[in-house]
């Protein structure tokens, strides 16, 4: 077996996470495989998939669907689908698990209100969740309330250490320490 055959085998891929509403649009995707170069090719992928699952029970547990060579796992609650792709040589369990978290931080994160509304005025949480879920394909985090924590602490205060702050927010603070040192 060569070495990228091995790592193939001994890491899971995801090819794309996407939240839909239930019409289909999106509310926010994020796609880690080139098999859609072109933002045209995504949204008839995102519209084919929704065509194709729309019609389905997926209110009580998440499904599994195979479409265009794609393990697609799936779930619905009020007016958003959430969709997780994979290959179809890809463990469905891994990719349920995926989902799982997704949802269950998506949960915490709009305190127990999951609706589109809701969604679009925390798209920003969304979509550090997807980045704290999964980085170029790679899964590195499937813990929804562990997720939802990592999340919420990107939004720190100014008081903490600058260590724990991302670039922009040590930048703020460091322009309103600056601020507050030239009015004394």
């Amino acid at each position: 077996m060569m070495k990228s055959d091995l790592s193939k085998a001994s890491c899971p891929l995801i090819k794309n996470i996407l939240l839909l509403d239930s019409e289909g649009k999106r509310v926010a995707v994020r796609y880690f495989s080139d098999d859609w170069p072109t933002n045209s090719s995504k949204i008839a992928f995102e519209k084919f998939v929704f065509s194709k699952t729309v019609k389905t029970n997926a209110r009580t547990e998440a499904e599994i669907t195979l479409l265009d060579s794609n393990v697609i796992i799936y779930k619905f609650v009020q007016d958003l689908h959430f969709f997780v792709t994979g290959g179809d040589d890809e463990n469905e369990i891994i990719l349920a698990s995926v989902l799982q978290g997704f949802f269950d931080a998506i949960t915490l994160l709009l305190r127990n209100n999951v609706d589109k509304r809701e969604a679009l005025e925390n798209l920003d949480l969304i979509l550090l969740c997807l980045d704290e879920i999964v980085d170029g394909g790679m899964i590195l985090e499937t813990n929804g309330p562990l997720i939802a924590e990592k999340v919420t602490s990107h939004s720190m205060d100014a008081e903490s250490p600058l260590t724990e702050q991302t670039l922009s927010q040590a930048w703020t603070t460091a322009r309103e320490h600056l601020t507050r040192t030239l009015l004394k």
